[in-house]
């Protein structure tokens, strides 16, 4: 652990502040010098339509980019459920680290911004706090669904099982990188063996 910066005196001062401004400048400068060469991924594009009562129910997670809220969480899913203000409650329900840990859920709320595709929602677990939440492919039964946040930063692979045979998970990992997505990012989410 380093000691703290002890200022003595006017002239220290600014030396150290213009000395600290340069240095956050310069990193600034060449940060977005390689941004700017870094290949920009395509514009995320959800599905044309989501049937919002055939998708309210039981969604299983079976692989994600986890974020620090899901670190550990296994055995977990979403469950969606209409009310009566035309929101949706969004239950996740979990288990830390263990397929043997007790269950526990957050409650959340859900509700679509673009109406005439259904396909993009906002989802707040914590208020005044949201995230936009795009559905990205959808199997026409309803049986899988990949959805995601704008700026390929999180998204994840739901089934209405607790697992997904290899060639439909292949199948869903083509779709992901179509999209622009690094499918070597996604984490597996451990299930137990039955529903």
């Amino acid at each position: 652990m380093t000691s703290p910066t002890v200022i003595t005196g006017d002239s220290e001062f600014l030396k150290f502040a213009f000395g600290k401004v340069c240095r956050h400048f310069l990193l600034a400068v060449a940060a977005a010098s390689l941004a700017g060469c870094a290949t920009k991924p395509p514009p995320t594009r959800t599905v044309a339509y989501v049937d919002l009562n055939r998708y309210l129910g039981k969604w299983y997670v079976i692989a994600n980019i986890p974020y620090w809220l899901e670190q550990g969480k296994v055995a977990s899913f979403d469950t969606y459920s209409m009310r009566p203000d035309g929101r949706m409650n969004n239950i996740f329900t979990f288990r830390k680290s263990s397929l043997d840990a007790p269950e526990k859920s957050w409650r959340g709320v859900a509700w679509v911004v673009n109406h005439e595709s259904n396909a993009e929602w906002r989802v707040r677990f914590l208020w005044p706090f949201y995230s936009t939440y795009l559905v990205l492919a959808l199997d026409p039964q309803y049986k899988w669904a990949v959805v995601a946040t704008p700026g390929h930063k999180l998204l994840w692979v739901l089934a209405r099982e607790r697992h997904l045979d290899e060639t439909t998970y292949a199948k869903i990992l083509q779709l992901i990188a179509a999209q622009g997505y690094d499918t070597n990012r996604l984490h597996l989410v451990p299930q137990p063996a039955t529903n």
